[in-house]
């Protein structure tokens, strides 16, 4: 029983650490597959694709949504209209024995951005098709004969440029924001520590913490520090059918640097996140999530989506 939950619950926590790297724009930390990959306690590879889209297209200013109706333009700040991301990530789980494991997440942007910068009445617009920052982590969870609570370490690498330009607009040529970029052009050490377990006849449960901080940076740009913590909910008694319940949270510290917007950056948010996995054979297995935001204070003016949709596919060798 106990090497059954490991195998199924410590995947949501892997996922998690990845979500949380590839949507820092808009803070979710979304864990989409309870059972896909990493933390197993047994031995093998595993190999999961996925895909996350997100439109951010709502202001929103401490704990208030903004109506760009009542904004007159031009304006004495810039107005961001939308930024819709696409992100397609590569995961690589590899575990030699149950105590040790390691992940590598390869993710690739596809971002397009609009925004109406600061005294102008023309849109300023870039499209972004880019390798983002990989991250390595490592983990262990040798602490206890059920396998059933881990630590995580690791490093997210500055392996995504940040020299991206806009295309059209006045501000053609410009480069975009750092938060914009494919990279942050930071390496920032991960340190993360979970707990999973049975809370009853066909009930698992987990919970995760996970913390980010830029250790070497680039180019007058420091990404704020982050805390993401996470909890799930899942039931086992529909055969190869799994329903998933989330709460997802994550604050970050406020973006520093002469190359930061500083004022327009950082904040706490919380999500509530439903999802579903299916077994397809006895490697395959697919997943799909939404994530619904529940509480948003963004410092400054930023962008916040409606609504996050997951979906993916593992593979387990």
């Amino acid at each position: 029983m106990h090497s059954i939950l490991a195998r199924a619950a410590s995947g949501a926590l892997f996922l998690a650490s990845f979500a949380a790297s590839a949507c820092s724009s808009c803070g979710c930390t979304l864990s989409s597959d309870w059972d896909s990959q990493g933390y197993a306690n047994d031995s093998g590879f595993r190999i999961d694709l996925r895909f996350d889209y997100l439109n951010q297209s709502r202001l929103v200013s401490g704990r208030d949504e903004i109506d760009r109706g009542d904004i007159a333009l031009p304006s004495d700040r810039e107005i961001e209209r939308d930024t819709i991301n696409r992100y397609t990530t590569l995961g690589l789980d590899y575990s030699p024995n149950a105590d040790w494991g390691v992940n590598l997440q390869l993710p690739w942007i596809d971002r397009s951005h609009a925004t109406w910068p600061e005294g102008e009445t023309e849109l300023t617009t870039s499209d972004t098709h880019a390798l983002g920052d990989v991250r390595v982590l490592a983990r262990y969870q040798g602490f206890r004969p059920q396998h059933d609570v881990g630590l995580q370490f690791g490093l997210k690498l500055p392996t995504g440029h940040h020299d991206e330009t806009f295309d059209m607009g006045d501000e053609a040529g410009e480069p975009l924001d750092r938060g914009l970029q494919p990279g942050s052009g930071s390496t920032d050490l991960l340190l993360g520590v979970y707990k999973f377990g049975a809370l009853a006849q066909n009930w698992d449960v987990f919970a995760q913490g996970q913390a980010q901080l830029a250790i070497a940076t680039q180019d007058d740009y420091r990404p704020g520090s982050s805390l993401s913590l996470n909890t799930g909910l899942r039931y086992l008694g529909f055969g190869r059918w799994t329903p998933q319940l989330q709460l997802n949270l994550r604050s970050a510290r406020r973006d520093s640097g002469d190359e930061a917007d500083a004022e327009n950056s950082g904040g706490t948010f919380a999500y509530l996140s439903p999802g579903l996995s299916v077994a397809i054979g006895e490697r395959w297995h697919a997943y799909g999530f939404v994530q619904l935001p529940v509480y948003e204070r963004a410092n400054g003016l930023q962008l916040a989506p409606r609504i996050t949709a997951s979906l993916g596919m593992r593979y387990r060798f």
